[in-house]
C-alpha cells in the first residue's frame, strides 16, 4: 500500500489556531502530512527556527500521521524528497489567494507532479495572521484568541525579552 504524503508549508511565527485548523483538517486527506517550518527572507522571525519547530511539534503532538520537519530550500523539491504527492495551503481570502495562485503555477512549472490544495480557513479564524498576532503582542493587546495557550505564553515572554533590552 502506498502512503500518500502531504506537506504544509510555512513559517509558523508563531504558530496560529488557523494554521492548526488547517493542519487538523489537512491531516485528513493524507496518510502522513509533514508540516515544514521555514524562513521566510521577507519576514522578521520573533522565534528561531528551533524555537518554531520545538513549538509546532508540542501543538501536533495529538494529531495523528502529522510530522513536523525544518527545511530550506524549494518548496517541490523537499515535497518531491519527502515523496508527497499534495502541498497543503491555507487561504484566508482574497489576498491570500492571488499569492498563492501565483505560486501554485510556479510550482507546477518546476514539478507538474505535485498537486497544491488549499484549504479555506474557518470564517473565524480567517483574519488571523501570525504578523498581525505579534504586532498586537508588542503593543500589549490580547492574543489568546489567536493561538493556542502555550504560545500566547512564549510569546509574551519574547514580548517582555525584547523590552528588556530595548530598555
Amino acid at each position: 500500500m502506498t502512503t500518500r504524503t502531504g506537506v504544509y508549508p510555512g513559517t509558523f511565527d508563531p504558530i496560529t489556531l488557523g494554521h492548526m485548523d488547517v493542519i487538523r483538517r489537512g491531516a485528513t486527506l493524507v496518510d502522513r502530512l509533514v508540516v515544514g517550518v521555514t524562513t521566510n527572507a521577507s519576514k522578521s522571525p520573533m522565534f528561531t527556527t528551533e524555537e518554531r519547530i520545538a513549538m509546532v511539534t508540542r501543538e501536533v503532538a495529538g494529531i495523528d500521521g502529522v510530522e513536523v520537519v525544518s527545511f530550506d530550500s524549494l518548496l517541490v523539491d523537499f515535497a518531491q524528497g519527502l515523496g508527497a504527492s499534495m502541498i497543503i495551503r491555507g487561504v484566508r481570502g482574497v489576498t491570500d489567494f492571488e499569492y498563492e495562485y501565483q505560486l501554485t503555477g510556479m510550482n507546477r512549472a518546476l514539478n507538474p507532479r505535485i498537486e497544491t490544495v488549499f484549504l479555506m480557513a474557518a470564517v473565524e479564524l480567517q483574519p488571523i495572521a501570525s504578523k498581525l498576532v505579534k504586532e498586537i503582542a508588542l503593543y500589549g493587546g490580547d492574543i489568546a484568541k489567536f493561538v493556542p495557550p502555550r504560545v500566547r505564553d512564549e510569546v509574551a515572554a519574547r514580548v517582555a525579552q525584547s523590552a528588556r533590552k530595548d530598555s
